[in-house]
């Protein structure tokens, strides 16, 4: 699933490529993705001049005059910039064409991403309301962490991927981030030290500002605009690594469910 690093890679790729260019056509390849499909985006975004992309959590945000393309991958979802004339893909379900003739599609397998045209303040959505601080924004402090997590029975791996206490931090680079902190994935947070804070919160912020320079993950389908993989599945030290030994102690690493997600861990350099 596209996570934080792959969508800013994702946001990286098009932004020069689409700031000052208009759209000129819209096509919808099908009904519905995670939501329906607007027919209105046809008539309602040619003309539109594209003036920024920004992120926000997992989400784009494509800037026109008179409001906002908002753009989630879901779980199998990537853009890609075409040149005219270039066939669709069988899962190329959205798709616009700027004025210099280039085509921005969204390829979306299992249909769980979403597009939606808003034409008012976008962080007033209610997809957007109550989300927590960026990760690697100044507010994602050791100082927040520690007191967001006072007196909190849930594991502190959980607390990591709650985007009303911080938002983006995805399953992947929460796994990582916990193994460079030497903290346990089931630990209560409400146990964590503000130490244990401050080496998470500089673990987390690492983790992704890492993988944002090597594009991201790969392990199914995400791949850059250009078509590319993420190259930071290279530098994994737990995720996916089951029974492999720890890169530091050579411990074979354990790996369970937690909140209901594959969590690895090395039992010798995270303690509970």
């Amino acid at each position: 699933m596209p996570e934080l690093p792959e969508v800013e890679t994702t946001r990286h790729g098009i932004t020069p490529h689409l700031i000052g260019r208009t759209v000129t056509a819209v096509i919808l390849r099908a009904e519905k993705l995670r939501l329906p499909l607007s027919p209105t985006l046809c008539s309602l975004l040619p003309g539109r001049r594209i003036e920024g992309v920004t992120r926000r959590g997992k989400y784009l945000l494509l800037t026109m005059e008179g409001g906002t393309l908002l753009v989630h991958l879901g779980m199998t979802g990537h853009l890609r910039l075409a040149a005219a004339g270039t066939p669709p893909g069988r899962y190329d379900h959205f798709e616009l064409t700027l004025d210099n003739g280039n085509l921005l599609r969204l390829n979306d397998p299992r249909k769980f991403g979403t597009v939606l045209w808003l034409n008012s303040d976008p962080y007033s959505h209610p997809l957007f309301v109550g989300l927590g601080p960026e990760p690697l924004e100044d507010d994602f402090s050791a100082a927040y962490l520690y007191r967001i997590s006072r007196k909190r029975r849930v594991a502190v791996k959980p607390l990591l991927m709650n985007s009303r206490l911080v938002v983006g931090v995805g399953n992947i680079y929460a796994n990582e981030a916990l193994f460079r902190a030497g903290i346990a994935p089931s630990r209560a947070a409400g146990k964590l030290t503000e130490v244990d804070c401050e080496r998470l919160v500089v673990a987390v912020k690492a983790v992704l500002r890492e993988a944002i320079v090597l594009g991201g993950t790969t392990l199914q389908d995400y791949l850059d605009v250009e078509g590319k993989p993420g190259y930071f599945r290279l530098e994994l030290k737990v995720y996916g690594r089951e029974g492999e030994p720890c890169s530091i102690c050579s411990t074979p690493l354990q790996q369970s469910r937690l909140g209901g997600r594959a969590t690895c861990w090395c039992p010798s350099c995270q303690p509970d």
